[in-house]
């Protein structure tokens, strides 16, 4: 959502890529979500295949000052599995549609990861240390003949290789009728939200077979459904609020000491469409595919098709900040399929000044300077120019993450992970 460099101008550069270079791509191996732990130490991506594999940044090394730690592989691990429903004869996909962490407590890590209708909690833990010595058992774990223990032992613990293991510890199921988009972690740390297309859910991370329903837009008749929520987000220090988004535009903030159901909001946020501007496709761009709350609480941040709006909390009827994302395909909608040629775009907040850059293999030596994209929508086309026909519409950017703490982004490409930084003076 924002960066930590303030409005001071940086340049981008490559640091790693995680993945294969093939270019049939399996399905399963295509990233669904990446989440950066609340350090930024961790990072975790989840995948079509089901799986959650979480890198770690090495210590930075004297000798290479000009370089942050990489991120190299921590741990993976088979999150979810296919599942089907015999009930309505439903094929339950295992890909992981979102991934949270929780604020670490101990040396342990606890993350939650969630696919069309199951979350799990998860538990990362390292062990260097195995028991030797017990005196009911031999080293090879088979159990010794009582008569002939002789004399007591008491086990000692003897150093082993790392290892790092993966352990479910919380699984909540059967709470949703419709595929969840969202899960956020409360600020009180106990308590967490799942959102689907129709309710959201309040869960305590303690308990498993109950769950508390705040959020049902479920009309009567079916035929009567207007809009879906598309994102829900807990506000970053009051544990009794939080927002979510629909898929005509607009954002609801609820408090919970209001009601037990939330179904009357506490603020709308909707920004007012120009009648001359309305189109078939009006409806279809409208629509927020995501919400974050800034690390103050003040502001919030949606994205929808075209742009990405940052809303004061205190002012309902209009965002404070407007940056189009890629307005030039604003005239391309009869033959647009959503994508985006590998390009994201960075905008900085306090020169208004926006930039576009490619996730590609072609730069990707260390350190190395991305160069702006641009895109041509017609006329005559200059040399560093993309023509708008010739993007390749087959190539997504769809998930990306920010340190929370330092200019380091992660951008999923299909089955490729691009970690980019400021460039280090």
């Amino acid at each position: 959502m924002a960066g930590v460099g303030g409005g001071n101008d940086f340049q981008w550069c490559f640091a790693q890529v995680k993945g294969a270079i093939d270019e049939d791509v399996a399905e399963a191996d295509i990233i669904s979500t990446v989440e950066f732990n609340y350090s930024g130490e961790l990072l975790a991506t989840g995948d079509k295949g089901g799986r959650v594999v979480i890198f770690q940044r090495e210590q930075e090394s004297k000798n290479r000052l000009l370089s942050r730690g990489e991120y190299n592989v921590y741990s993976t691990f088979q999150s979810h599995e296919p599942e089907f429903d015999y009930l309505k004869s439903l094929e339950i996909e295992e890909k992981i549609n979102k991934i949270r962490w929780l604020p670490q407590q101990n040396a342990a890590h606890f993350l939650l990861s969630a696919n069309d209708k199951t979350i799990k909690l998860w538990k990362i833990s390292e062990r260097d240390k195995r028991a030797e010595g017990y005196n009911l058992k031999d080293e090879d774990g088979r159990l010794r003949d009582p008569f002939r223990i002789t004399t007591l032992r008491v086990p000692v613990l003897m150093p082993m290789d790392l290892m790092v293991e993966a352990s479910p510890r919380r699984i909540f199921a059967n709470a949703h009728t419709y595929h969840i988009n969202s899960i956020s972690v409360n600020s009180d740390y106990e308590t967490y939200l799942s959102a689907d297309d129709l309710r959201i859910n309040l869960w305590h991370l303690e308990i498993t077979d109950r769950s508390f329903n705040i959020v049902d837009i479920k009309p009567a008749n079916m035929e009567e459904l207007t809009e879906v929520i598309t994102a829900a987000e807990c506000h970053p220090h009051q544990c009794n609020v939080f927002v979510y988004s629909s898929s005509k535009g607009t954002i609801r903030l609820c408090d919970m000491r209001a009601a037990a159901l939330c179904d009357r909001h506490s603020k709308f946020f909707e920004e007012p469409e120009d009648p001359s501007s309305r189109s078939f496709f009006s409806e279809i761009i409208s629509s927020i595919s995501d919400v974050k709350f800034s690390h103050s609480g003040r502001y919030m941040m949606t994205r929808d098709y075209l742009s990405v709006k940052v809303w004061d909390l205190n002012m309902e009827n209009r965002p404070v900040e407007t940056y189009q994302v890629h307005e030039y395909l604003r005239s391309k909608f009869a033959i647009m399929t959503g994508s985006y040629n590998n390009f994201f775009r960075m905008f900085d907040r306090n020169t208004r000044r926006d930039i576009t850059l490619e996730a590609s293999r072609e730069n990707s030596k260390p350190r190395a300077m991305l160069k702006p994209r641009k895109v041509c929508t017609g006329g005559k086309r200059k040399k560093d120019e993309i023509s708008v026909d010739s993007l390749d519409f087959n190539k997504k950017i769809l998930h990306t993450a920010w340190h929370p703490k330092e200019n380091v982004i992660a951008v999923a490409a299909t089955n490729n992970l691009y970690i980019f930084q400021d460039k280090i003076n």
